[in-house]
């Protein structure tokens, strides 16, 4: 899901490689806090574990100081013995966190004492002191029940701006996006409440929002929970293992085609952690390997944005109706493969990287073993997020029901196959609740509130009366949104896109919905901060903006303009199911 990709991610070093039990508590004691990682988002969420990402990143920063304590200049894998610290290894411990270095991904929640002393500028807390008082002052002003009641557009709207400004520039004043999210929801639903005919309106108002946006909350929980379950058990080996070939052209389009499709299952976001963490298992340290992972990121949004669970702009626009489940898989898979097929082949044809001589490398993944019956979770686990549209079709209930479903399923599964190990707990779902992005779902939850509630003051729909007066092309307006999505996370932008118009104005699974989907979920690709993939790709590989923007941001634009081309082709074409498939209650149910 071309994101799962919310919140500030913590996303996992090495998602198929097998989990070492125990590490000595005085090194992993000293490498704690690690720095900040630039942050963008597009972000749906995701399956991402913070405490496993600490974890792996600790372990593999003690294997390399290890080794280097020893003298050896080669990599082996973790072993009792060198798990044991050498007597001099606490100085170099110490010497490696207060270095500030980490590997492959840092996080924005845990900073060292030692590498804040050393980054330490007044200058930041006097940002962070301005707009502490910023939000004060406005706070104060919103307590002045007639000022809002008489405004309360322009007070909704600067509390908005203000809001999003502290999620955008989270890095710099150190405020977790989560957070501002949620003060900013409740903000903005205060104000609401001051300026609505009465307070009985706004709290039915509000309550009307918290339905829909918890439906979204419970779907993504949901399969954040049964993606992180499969990864525990290393199912994406089964996957991942079927890449043997070396050949760098070759190599390039079966990445990028293995990423479309596990992205149209699981999120953009997981996807990517998957293929790039088998990247750095198949291809040395190179400019190719960046290449690959850029394709990684184009694929992963591309695969999203053509199912209904691929990412979450099209799960949002799924669950309140907008769009149906095979007519959009119908009328985006090709348009979404174009997307992907041409920065493909301009790739093949134009990039030095791509044209030059491969280096083979061993397989080294052979070594690596999936946990105790991983294939048969993975089955379940794939199966039950595959299963979700066809229970929506069946029972007519919301699709967060059949999320829940499988998840139920998969915690049963898990009990009674490791039932009695208790070395093994890690594998089973109340382990995994504890890994999974929980911040990242309170970002939605904070962020669709925020939306909902300028819906309700109207403000949406002044917005949308406006374009249509200035931009009277839908294809226009979608592209824009897709344009925007490079920069400004996707989920907002489509919430209030579905706020803007509703299904009055645009009819279900008409052209302007499908091509919402479509541009929401691609469009992020064309800059690396547009999308949780991007993110995760830029921190795992140390990906510079700029060079991203020279190499790659070039054909993700080209495959963006041809997939939106591609789409108006195949509309005008009016391609429609065959008779006898179109009452097949689930092929043509929702």
């Amino acid at each position: 899901m071309a994101s799962f990709a919310i919140g500030t991610t913590h996303v996992p070093t090495a998602h198929l490689f097998k989990r070492h039990e125990s590490l000595p508590p005085s090194p992993v004691a000293l490498l704690r806090a690690r720095p900040s990682l630039p942050s963008s988002e597009s972000l749906f969420g995701s399956s991402l574990s913070g405490a496993r990402s600490s974890r792996l990143l600790r372990r593999d920063i003690l294997a390399r100081a290890e080794e280097k304590a020893k003298g050896s200049s080669s990599s082996s894998s973790f072993s009792a013995e060198q798990q044991q610290p050498q007597p001099n290894s606490e100085k170099r411990f110490e010497d490696i966190a207060s270095s500030g270095s980490c590997d492959p991904l840092c996080s924005v929640d845990e900073v060292s004492s030692q590498e804040f002393e050393v980054s330490y500028q007044p200058k930041t807390d006097l940002v962070k002191a301005l707009a502490i008082f910023a939000a004060a002052a406005t706070g104060a002003v919103a307590i002045n029940h007639s000022w809002v009641a008489a405004n309360q557009d322009p007070a909704m709207a600067i509390l908005f701006v203000l809001g999003y400004a502290g999620i955008i520039f989270e890095e710099s004043l150190a405020f977790n996006k989560s957070g501002v999210g949620l003060l900013m929801a409740v903000s903005l639903w205060v104000v609401r409440s001051i300026g609505a005919p009465s307070t009985d309106v706004a709290v039915s108002e509000l309550r009307h929002a918290s339905a829909e946006v918890s439906e979204i909350v419970f779907f993504l929980l949901g399969a954040m929970t049964i993606v992180e379950i499969v990864d525990a058990h290393q199912g994406f080996k089964l996957v991942t293992d079927n890449i043997t070939t070396r050949k760098p052209r070759t190599l390039l389009w079966v990445v990028g085609f293995v990423t479309f499709f596990l992205s149209s299952i699981l999120d953009n976001l997981t996807s990517t952690i998957v293929m790039v963490s088998l990247l750095r298992k198949l291809v040395p340290p190179s400019e190719y390997r960046k290449i690959l992972g850029a394709v990684v990121v184009i694929a992963a949004n591309a695969g999203g944005a053509w199912t209904p669970i691929g990412d979450v702009t099209t799960t949002m626009l799924w669950i309140h109706g907008q769009i149906s489940t095979l007519q959009t898989m119908k009328d985006l898979v090709i348009p979404s493969a174009v997307s992907l097929a041409v920065p493909l082949a301009l790739m093949s044809l134009t990039s030095s990287e791509v044209n030059g001589k491969g280096q083979d490398s061993a397989d080294v993944l052979a070594s690596e073993q999936m946990a105790p019956r991983g294939q048969l979770v993975f089955s379940v686990g794939i199966g039950a997020l595959i299963f979700v549209p066809v229970f929506k079709a069946l029972t007519g209930l919301p699709p967060y029901m059949g999320m829940l479903l499988g998840l139920g399923v998969l915690w049963i599964l898990t009990d009674a196959i490791h039932y009695g190990e208790s070395e093994r707990q890690g594998l089973k779902v109340p382990q995994a609740l504890s890994r999974i992005d929980t911040q990242g779902a309170l970002f939605f939850l904070g962020i669709l509130l925020s939306v909902s509630s300028l819906e309700a003051a109207g403000l949406l729909r002044e917005l949308a009366n406006y374009l249509d007066a200035h931009i009277p092309s839908i294809e226009l307006i979608a592209g824009s949104i897709g344009v925007v999505s490079a920069i400004i996370d996707n989920v907002p932008l489509v919430a209030a896109t579905m706020g803007m118009y509703d299904l009055t104005s645009f009819p279900r699974d008409s052209e302007f919905w499908q091509l919402v989907a479509f541009c929401a979920g691609t469009g992020g690709s064309m800059l690396v901060i547009g999308s949780a993939a991007g993110v995760a790709f830029m921190g795992m590989e140390k990906v510079d903006f700029f060079w991203y923007l020279r190499k790659v941001s070039g054909f993700a634009f080209a495959g963006y303009a041809a997939g939106i081309a591609a789409y108006l082709a195949v509309h005008n074409l009016n391609i429609s199911l065959p008779t006898t498939l179109a009452h097949v209650p689930f092929l043509s149910g929702s």
